[in-house]
């Protein structure tokens, strides 16, 4: 009979070149009025930056937005505008940070 060995998580991990590296912050743009509320971007995003409005479209649909407080969160990677079947999310890189933001 095997044992399970405890699988301990590590954490703190940080790069020996944290001081020279940046990451890219992004700012998404939402063309609600095109938004079918698929919530596709929502699911994908992978930082978990964006969540679905209490307002409604043109069309009825709830679309997405930003979560309050993580406006800084987004790190551009573009998930949420390509799984997004309506091409209503475009994500910019608005500037870039240390990267020690990310661990704080």
């Amino acid at each position: 009979m095997r044992v399970p060995v405890a699988r301990i998580p590590v954490r703190g991990r940080i790069p020996l070149n944290r001081n020279e590296t940046l990451r890219p912050v992004g700012e998404v743009h939402i063309d609600k009025d095109l938004c079918k509320g698929c919530g596709f971007c929502i699911e994908f995003c992978p930082m978990g930056v964006l969540e679905f409005s209490d307002s409604i479209n043109k069309q009825g649909y709830q679309y997405p937005r930003v979560k309050p407080g993580k406006e800084g969160d987004c790190v551009a990677c573009g998930m949420c505008e390509r799984v997004c079947p309506e091409l209503a999310i475009e994500v910019r890189e608005a500037s870039l940070v240390p990267v020690e933001v990310v661990w704080q």
